[in-house]
């Protein structure tokens, strides 16, 4: 059996609202994460160690067994799929929107419409279903700039307060998933029984009740 047990955390927003979270469970960093450099971080507990990701790399390092649970948006399991470990629990943290987003007041999409995204998958298929023709151009940031310079028609992103799209100009139209932060575990770390591994999900899931 693995002595360690390792928490993937997605950096940014949902690191902000898991360690509250990892608090009231019990486990805190030694060290303040906002002033280290380090990734992996030990804790108060000797056997828990915090391993600080990038969202999408959260579900790999937990798929894989480098990570035994992770924390992650629901955006990304849905992007990238979620073979090789189980979704234990909505933590209900980082809560946002995926919605369509655009120049306010433009002229109605004739025909094939270009978007925007990171989130490619989700995008195809939400445009399937509406019976939409789309030309995808994938970008990893700055999706606001796709509108204004003539890349895209549409963007598909995250959406908090909005305040990001009325800066550069946008507005948000149609809602396509409500996300939030989810825990997931991988498959062979629950079979393994770990009585302390199973107390700590069961503690952060009771927490998002």
């Amino acid at each position: 059996m693995k002595k360690n047990i390792v928490v993937a955390l997605t950096k940014g927003r949902i690191l902000k609202e898991s360690l509250p979270l990892l608090a009231d469970a019990g486990v805190e960093p030694v060290e303040p994460i906002d002033t280290t450099r380090k990734l992996l971080l030990k804790t108060n507990h000797q056997d828990i160690k915090l391993a600080i990701l990038r969202g999408a790399d959260v579900p790999t390092y937990v798929r894989y067994g480098s990570a035994d649970l992770g924390i992650v948006g629901r955006d990304i399991l849905l992007e990238y799929g979620s073979e090789g470990f189980y979704e234990a629990a909505d933590l209900g943290i980082a809560s946002c929107r995926l919605m369509t987003a655009g120049i306010p007041n433009s002229s109605p999409h004739v025909g094939t419409v270009r978007v925007a995204t990171k989130f490619v998958n989700i995008t195809r298929e939400h445009f399937a279903r509406k019976g939409k023709q789309i030309e995808l151009v994938k970008l990893y940031g700055a999706l606001e700039l796709a509108p204004l310079m003539n890349l895209a028609d549409l963007i598909v992103d995250l959406v908090d307060t909005g305040d990001t799209l009325s800066a550069n100009g946008l507005v948000p139209f149609e809602e396509i998933l409500a996300i939030s932060s989810r825990l997931i575990v991988n498959k062979a770390s629950i079979r393994q029984n770990n009585s302390f591994l199973l107390k700590f999900i069961d503690s952060l899931a009771k927490l998002s009740e």
